[in-house]
């Protein structure tokens, strides 16, 4: 997806929080703030991929902050509050005739859990408080039964995770995927470094992925979503011979919409208005949409 000009309130609105979040002294965030507008303006062009200028913008920001991951107490917030609902989230799957879209529902819910933007949570706990609610809109776009159709004849899957938090939900899915097709080869992706409240392999291997999935990869390096010109030969080799990808959140969507890849299965909430319009559809609802 192409920068849009309602991304930029939502980055700069980014950079404040995680200025905030990092240090309690003033001049080191107005800094932050000002090299973070001064990297923007020299940045902005409506042809560039937003995940591409955003990754550059939070690097700029890091960099001045002297702070490698300003968001490590809310994502470990953010897993334990998740670790808690999972109880409840297999009772939903237990009590479903259809456990991996159930599962993907919750999943999607897990979205939720970003911090610094509008639509979003603003605290980890507030997802206990709004799961149930969220659970019941059920999806505003639903193509699980096509994807379905895809994973039945699948022999490599590839699952990109986002946001911590999120990830915890992101393991049953996993589970429920092998179980819906035990002879996929399923890979998950996580963050090569800390950027925002994305998941890396540190939470990946304090979840326990490997019960779960045959192989972790991360991206290899400082991105929103993904860096396509900067990932590991391992994962380009991953991606040249997958059956399907599963992107989660809309970070992975901003960069994987801007490729040729397919087919690509989009689990997430529609939480801003730019994605929302990019894929058609309305804001703030949970989204499983195909491209082919």
């Amino acid at each position: 997806m192409k920068i849009q000009p309602e991304c930029l309130t939502c980055l700069l609105k980014r950079i404040i929080f995680e200025a905030e979040l990092s240090t309690n002294d003033p001049l080191l965030r107005l800094k932050t703030i000002q090299n973070s507008c001064n990297a923007l303006e020299e940045l902005y062009d409506p042809d560039i991929s937003s995940a591409d200028i955003a990754s550059k913008v939070h690097k700029i920001a890091y960099d001045t902050l002297g702070d490698k991951d300003p968001y490590i107490e809310l994502k470990n917030q953010s897993n334990q509050i998740a670790n808690e609902l999972v109880p409840r989230v297999n009772e939903l799957i237990e009590c479903s005739d259809d456990p991996l879209r159930i599962t993907m529902i919750a999943s999607i819910i897990g979205n939720l859990m970003d911090f610094g933007i509008h639509g979003a949570n603003t605290h980890p706990e507030i997802l206990s408080e709004i799961f149930e609610d969220i659970f019941a809109q059920d999806l505003g776009h639903d193509d699980t039964e096509e994807i379905k159709e895809i994973l039945n004849n699948s022999k490599n899957v590839i699952l990109f995770t986002d946001n911590c938090g999120e990830i915890v939900f992101d393991k049953i899915l996993c589970r429920e995927l092998k179980k819906f097709n035990p002879n996929i080869y399923l890979i998950i992706v996580v963050k090569g470094e800390p950027i925002i409240s994305d998941a890396t392999i540190k939470d990946a291997m304090e979840l326990k992925f490997d019960e779960v999935v045959d192989e972790i990869l991360n991206t290899g390096c400082f991105a929103i979503g993904l860096d396509f010109k900067k990932m590991p030969p391992e994962l380009r080799k991953a991606l040249d011979k997958v059956d399907l990808i599963i992107c989660k959140g809309m970070a992975n969507y901003e960069a994987f919409s801007e490729t040729d890849y397919r087919p690509v299965a989009y689990l997430l909430r529609t939480k801003c208005t730019a994605i929302a319009k990019s894929m058609n559809l309305p804001l703030n609802i949970n989204v499983v949409k195909l491209y082919k």
